[in-house]
């Protein structure tokens, strides 16, 4: 890892995924977690302050950045929710299958090389009818706006440690064999449109998997 992507990327990426908008939309998604937790690339940790103590048993953060996990700890120490890290990418979830409650994805998927190995990697570790939540930007419906992002996210995700703009997120979620329950889809008020359209919602794993 590089000294930006150790040193200098976390603060990059903290900064833009902590802005007063995009914590508003965070506060309508957190909350729903229940029980034992799998938050994948929980970063700096800013969903804690979300997290019902009386609803989630404990916390499996799936972060393999050191910055960021360094960055975590003002946050995991303000919050009374036990967390275990897990230092593995999205692709590699240690965990025993069905041997969570919740998945939750903030902001994630974007960046996550082999999507559909680390969304199959999350079923694998959900319980039947556990839920997926999610909040992540992709692919805007707007031919003006796609068009820009297809264009720009090539040298985008060498500065923006992997992030991708142009993925359907929605349909990601969907080929990986989850069914959609609720999904609301808008763009972040004052936010660059290229990387301010969002999927939020979230999805079941099926009972029969």
């Amino acid at each position: 890892m590089s000294f930006y992507e150790d040193r200098i990327l976390p603060h990059i990426i903290d900064r833009a995924c902590s802005m007063g908008q995009v914590m508003k939309l965070r506060s309508q998604v957190v909350p729903h977690a229940k029980g034992r937790v799998l938050e994948v690339g929980m970063g700096s940790a800013i969903n804690m302050e979300f997290y019902n103590p009386d609803h989630v048993e404990m916390v499996y953060g799936l972060e393999p950045s050191d910055g960021m996990r360094r960055k975590a700890q003002p946050n995991l120490a303000r919050s009374p929710i036990k967390v275990e890290w897990l230092d593995l990418p999205g692709e590699k979830i240690p965990l025993e299958d069905h041997s969570v409650d919740t998945v939750l994805l903030t902001f994630t998927l974007c960046t996550i090389p082999d999507w559909h190995t680390a969304l199959q990697q999350m079923r694998r570790v959900l319980k039947p009818g556990g839920e997926l939540l999610f909040l992540e930007h992709g692919e805007s419906p707007h031919d003006g706006t796609r068009k820009w992002q297809h264009r720009i996210t090539p040298g985008w995700k060498k500065l923006a440690g992997g992030c991708h703009l142009n993925r359907h997120i929605a349909d990601l979620i969907r080929n990986a064999g989850f069914e959609i329950l609720e999904l609301e889809n808008l763009y972040i008020p004052k936010a660059p449109k290229i990387a301010g359209y969002i999927y939020k919602g979230r999805a079941i794993k099926p009972v029969e998997a």
